[in-house]
């Protein structure tokens, strides 16, 4: 299994406790541009783009959930890396469940913001891998929007909205395509009680994406995990609910 190579921005003191934040399909590291400014001030804040996505390497699909892991694993080789606290959103707590279980000795704590750790049906995710490769990553902006973000702030915030829809029309199609047959296949619930970092589940009521039951489950699954519910936010509730999820961080990650 050859690692893609992975476009990464490291911010935070050289010597601090590193974090990882890994991001959603179809967008970057900007979806924590919220939660940066306090987070560098303690962490040496790791944020990275799955393969497929942004600046990172493009590799013909599918992809699976072992490889986006692996990825990851390897950028944390290259730099050096040892032992990170680690938080995801959506994809990017896939990855972080995923790391969690395989490379337990690698994650110090975890945060899983709007995940799941099986989310089907299989086809829905085929379905829409055959549309990014047949009509572009564009094609899919209008069902992202709904999903993404409360009608409340997309009239609040048009401006941010628009900008992080144009990275979604900016995604590779391949690299789309690949990590949507990546969540179609995956089934991490088996993995859940091999994770042994202290985790936090965020879960925003209004995500019709990953609903809060999605995160009981993997509550239910990890020993010592615990749940946060965020009212007023959809599926980039780290995007519409950032002084939120700076604090729920902090307070667990001990920053």
């Amino acid at each position: 299994m050859t690692a893609a190579r992975l476009h990464h921005e490291l911010d935070g003191p050289d010597g601090a406790p590193v974090l990882v934040l890994s991001n959603s399909l179809g967008t970057t590291g900007e979806i924590w541009d919220g939660q940066l400014p306090a987070l560098r001030e303690r962490f040496r804040v790791l944020r990275y783009d799955h393969r497929g996505h942004g600046r990172s390497e493009v590799p013909p699909g599918p992809y699976t959930l072992a490889e986006l892991g692996q990825d990851l694993l390897a950028l944390l080789d290259g730099l050096g890396i040892g032992r990170v606290s680690l938080c995801g959103l959506s994809l990017g707590g896939m990855v972080g469940m995923w790391l969690a279980a395989h490379a337990p000795e690698r994650v110090e704590r975890l945060v899983l913001v709007s995940t799941s750790a099986r989310l089907g049906p299989p086809e829905m995710w085929t379905e829409r891998a055959a549309v990014a490769r047949e009509k572009g990553t564009a094609a899919l902006t209008e069902t992202a929007a709904s999903r993404w973000f409360t009608s409340r702030f997309r009239r609040h915030d048009p401006e941010t909205v628009a900008r992080i829809l144009a990275t979604l029309a900016a995604t590779p199609g391949e690299g789309y395509a690949g990590c949507c047959e990546a969540i179609a296949a995956m089934d991490l619930r088996p993995d859940l009680p091999r994770i042994t970092a202290p985790t936090l589940v965020v879960a925003a009521l209004d995500d019709p994406a990953t609903p809060p039951p999605h995160a009981d489950v993997i509550v239910e699954g990890i020993h010592h995990a615990r749940r946060e519910l965020v009212l007023d936010a959809s599926h980039l509730v780290s995007v519409e609910e950032p002084e939120r999820i700076t604090a729920l961080l902090l307070e667990h990650l001990g920053g």
